[in-house]
């Protein structure tokens, strides 16, 4: 095998550096002491991150940016996987349109979305409801998980299947039995994907939530819009922290070569 020459190793490290130094700048910003946004120097504080605990409307932000993102990951993995099976196995008219409407959010501007379903929530008298929120965000993060679905349908050996159904068991049990958690890394890190863009997306929530149901990326855009002190910063850092630990867990269990590329160990 060839290896990278110096050049190439130098140029990556670039790329890399490039791409991480301002989530390493937020975070080392959140721990400064002073009241504006300056690299700590002589002395680290957790004054800020005290203060986002502190402050009840981050923490309500927060559960309901948690909630939010637990129960539309939740449902666009029941849409998925067995729109995903579907698609994968089975040669129907309308396939391809089918495909297509599903992962067509990916290509479509949030901003668009956001001012077409709050028309839509307004005509059926859905602005405001929790539950409608839970709709918006499940269509946008669908994608995310039927296309690592997908992925791990494709090239499945049915063999273990056919054996089962030969031997006398129904579809549900061959499906809960062997089907499910032969694909369940990529069930898993779909879902996981979704909860990440549900918890982080803020583009569309600005238009569907509601003073009840604010997620924390809003709340953070409505903060930023008022003040520059560095509680932003804090919470920045700890939403990367809980991306980061989200994705080392993922990694722990099933190993991320496997539920993003379908790797094997």
């Amino acid at each position: 095998m060839s290896k990278n020459g110096p050049f190439a190793l130098a140029f990556n490290a670039l790329v890399i550096a490039f791409m991480l130094a301002p989530l390493v700048v937020v975070c080392v910003v959140a721990f400064t002491p002073e009241n504006t946004l300056t690299l700590p120097t002589t002395e680290f504080s957790l004054r800020w991150f005290q203060a986002v605990f502190a402050h009840p409307d981050f923490m309500q932000s927060f559960w309901n940016s948690l909630q939010l993102g637990l129960a539309s990951a939740t449902l666009a993995t029941l849409v998925a996987v067995p729109a995903g099976l579907a698609i994968t196995r089975y040669d129907f008219p309308g396939r391809d349109f089918l495909n297509g409407l599903f992962l067509s959010p990916l290509i479509i501007p949030h901003l668009v979305l956001g001012v077409a379903l709050l028309r839509l929530f307004a005509l059926v008298g859905g602005t405001g409801s929790f539950g409608f929120l839970i709709f918006a965000h499940a269509l946008i993060v669908t994608p995310y998980t039927l296309r690592l679905v997908v992925a791990a349908l494709v090239g499945f050996d049915r063999s273990a299947e056919q054996a089962a159904l030969s031997l006398g068991a129904s579809q549900a049990t061959v499906f809960k039995r062997i089907t499910l958690p032969m694909i369940l890394p990529g069930v898993t890190g779909g879902w996981l994907l979704a909860f990440i863009n549900s918890f982080d997306e803020v583009t569309m929530s600005i238009f569907v939530t509601s003073p009840s149901t604010v997620t924390l990326p809003v709340r953070m855009y409505m903060y930023a819009t008022e003040s520059i002190d560095p509680l932003m910063a804090a919470v920045s850092a700890l939403m990367v922290a809980i991306t980061a630990v989200a994705m080392i867990v993922l990694d722990r269990l099933y190993g991320l070569d496997r539920v993003l590329v379908g790797g094997h160990r």
